[in-house]
């Protein structure tokens, strides 16, 4: 489904509806039994479908990955409607391990022996105005599994600012919180007011807010866990013609404006898209760099005297929403010594774009490993730094 200009019933300003689901009951319930029995699967490589939602044993998972790398899934289970989540509940307990949920693969390493544990690929979709919030933002309603570029596209349509820096970036609504993603000034703890959740750990919905989850830089209560099942989101959002203060000097340049400048959502939309795509952060995009998770590493912590060091080396060292002082890993991976295009083990190379890694014919999950580790190793030892990988290893 595609979210671009919806398709609107109104009753008023708040209670408009987009797309998707009618409005949850705000006690979040205890999910029915399932309304068909799931048989134990055998492990023969069919194909089932039940209701909305399709099962496939022993499914290849590289195809659903950016990266194109990785072994099959014991079963990937693709959930279309929410309603339906209680037979995946079901089903998932027949096999070993938490379930691993994937949404557009865009930020995972799958292994190369595959995963034991169900997948659950969340392809649920919809879009709702929701309330208003007590400082008069919009409140927005998200399905989990709806494509972070409509929601882009959408409040960009609708006249609502928050998220329109997160253009071109890949994946699904509900991996926003995961690592707290953000580009370009903007991120997810700006906006986030709470989520719908599955735990794993009680067996029941749970409805967690902002503060509940935990969000840091890149990073949240769900990073690196399988405890909770995202399953929908709330943002808040200003009603705006204008873009947020464009506060990165590259976004500034391309739309010829002083850094702090507000344009026009559309055109700061356009701008961020500009820039991603100079540098291959755009998939689709990067001809033969489009086997990427985007940034391999994060931008690293580092002490005050780290900060001057470095500022003194002409490196973009910045402060973040959290506090945190950090170096570009990028700028890091470039002053270690690596070339663009410079091969580091079979498969695996920096882009020609960014000071990144991506994937070639060839790739396998242990070779990607190895060299994020000689990248991590090269640029300790070359600047003192240590950079920390932020890709979801299944």
């Amino acid at each position: 489904m595609t979210v671009r200009r919806p398709a609107r019933s109104c009753n008023g300003p708040t209670t408009c509806w987009w797309r998707g689901h009618g409005p949850p009951a705000r006690q979040v319930p205890a999910p029915s039994p399932p309304r068909t029995p799931w048989r134990a699967p055998d492990r023969n490589g069919i194909q089932e479908k039940q209701e909305d939602m399709r099962v496939t044993h022993e499914a290849p998972l590289a195809p659903l990955t950016t990266l194109g790398i990785g072994g099959p899934a014991a079963a990937l289970i693709e959930l279309y409607d929410p309603t339906d989540f209680p037979e995946f509940v079901a089903l998932a307990g027949t096999f070993p391990g938490a379930p691993v949920c994937l949404g557009e693969g865009s930020n995972v390493l799958v292994g190369d022996a595959g995963c034991d544990s169900a997948v659950l690929r969340m392809s649920t979709k919809g879009v709702r105005v929701a309330g208003t919030a007590a400082d008069g933002r919009v409140l927005v309603e998200v399905q989990a599994g709806h494509p972070l570029a409509d929601l882009v596209d959408t409040t960009i349509a609708e006249g609502l600012t928050g998220m329109e820096m997160l253009v071109g970036i890949p994946g699904t609504t509900g991996a926003l919180p995961v690592q707290n993603v953000g580009a370009y000034g903007q991120e997810t703890a700006d906006t986030l007011v709470e989520v719908t959740a599955w735990d794993w750990a009680s067996g029941r919905m749970v409805a967690l807010d902002a503060a509940a989850c935990g969000l840091g830089h890149r990073t949240s209560v769900f990073k690196h866990s399988r405890r909770w099942t995202l399953l929908s989101l709330v943002f808040a959002l200003r009603r705006s013609e204008l873009s947020a203060p464009v506060t990165y000097r590259t976004v500034a340049a391309e739309l010829g404006v002083p850094v702090g400048s507000r344009v026009p959502l559309d055109e700061a939309a356009r701008a961020v898209l500009a820039v991603r795509k100079s540098k291959g952060m755009v998939l689709g995009c990067s001809g033969a760099d489009d086997r990427s998770v985007g940034s391999v590493f994060l931008s690293p912590e580092i002490s005050p005297a780290q900060a001057e060091r470095l500022r003194a080396l002409q490196a973009p060292v910045n402060r973040f929403p959290d506090g945190s002082i950090r170096v570009s890993a990028s700028w890091l991976i470039r002053e270690a010594g690596f070339a663009l295009r410079r091969p580091i083990v079979r498969g695996v190379r920096i882009s020609s774009l960014h000071y990144t890694l991506v994937a070639e014919e060839g790739a396998s999950a242990a070779g990607f490993t190895r060299a994020i580790d000689i990248v991590l190793q090269e640029v300790l030892r070359r600047t003192g730094v240590r950079l920390t990988s932020e890709i979801d290893f299944l």
